[in-house]
């Protein structure tokens, strides 16, 4: 079992910066790819940005890329997702995923463990 707790969001402005965290337990982090994805009202869920379990390749979704950026400390057990240059569109619930073994990034289906969400809101 892993739990999966998500922080950072809150409301911001466009073109601000926001850093969310993601702070895991349970099972050997390390071995985990860990996954962003967010979901606005009304909307599926979609892919935000996923890295390896090692750490060594990012990847991100279309509608982000150049923008976020995904990291992760193994040490504190942590996944953080930096995200500059806001907008409105980015407007949702943003969920961290743990998968054990699918490296199907950008399909939720692949991920064994979601946490509960923090809520961003990028005005304009």
């Amino acid at each position: 079992q892993v739990q999966l707790v998500e922080s950072g969001g809150g409301l911001v402005q466009r073109g601000d910066s926001l850093r969310l965290s993601c702070a895991a337990s349970g099972r050997a982090f390390s071995g985990y790819i860990m996954g962003w994805f967010r979901q606005a009202p009304g909307l599926e869920r979609e892919f935000v940005a996923a890295f390896s379990r090692s750490g060594g390749t990012p990847y991100y979704g279309d509608s982000v890329k150049g923008r976020f950026t995904i990291s992760r400390d193994n040490a504190q057990n942590t996944v953080y997702l930096q995200m500059n240059s806001l907008k409105p569109e980015d407007t949702a619930v943003y969920y961290c995923a743990a998968s054990l073994y699918s490296a199907d990034y950008p399909n939720p289906a692949a991920y064994d463990y979601w946490g509960r969400g923090t809520q961003v809101t990028v005005s304009s």
